[in-house]
């Protein structure tokens, strides 16, 4: 009788752990399924907090711009940028100047680096840019204010 109950029990074992080895099997890939969406989700993380990092750097940095020019906007210029866009429109000096109300000397020496536009100017060059021929010609058509 003892070895009846002996191979009874070895076989319960047996049938016990092959049941307990599938549910273990079923949790592992789970597991391991999970494991890697968190990882997934850690790198997606950083990449945001990079981003967010750069988008607060760059804020920071355009409202001290915006602070240092006293809340204007501030315009770059480029004297070989005023030369080719006078040349785009097939003007003279002396009409660029009539348009910015500089004289023609002045609207030389931006173009050869001699000086700088003030910050005014800046904004009459930046208008500029933004003008075709049709534009300017009206301008210089009109009566020249005084």
């Amino acid at each position: 009788m003892s070895n009846f109950a002996s191979s009874l029990k070895a076989e319960i074992l047996r049938l016990a752990r092959k049941e307990v080895r599938q549910e273990v099997e079923g949790l592992k890939k789970a597991s391991a399924h999970y494991r890697s969406e968190i990882a997934a989700l850690k790198r997606c993380m950083e990449a945001l907090e990079k981003m967010r990092a750069r988008a607060e750097k760059k804020a920071g940095h355009d409202a001290s711009q915006a602070e240092a020019s006293g809340g204007k906007p501030t315009f770059r210029f480029s004297a070989k940028g005023l030369a080719a866009k006078r040349q785009k429109l097939g003007l003279s000096a002396a009409e660029i100047g009539v348009v910015l109300g500089v004289s023609a000397q002045t609207v030389y020496n931006w173009e050869s680096g001699k000086s700088r536009p003030q910050a005014r100017q800046l904004e009459a060059i930046a208008a500029l840019r933004g003008m075709g021929k049709r534009q300017i010609a009206a301008k210089l058509a009109e009566p020249p204010r005084e």
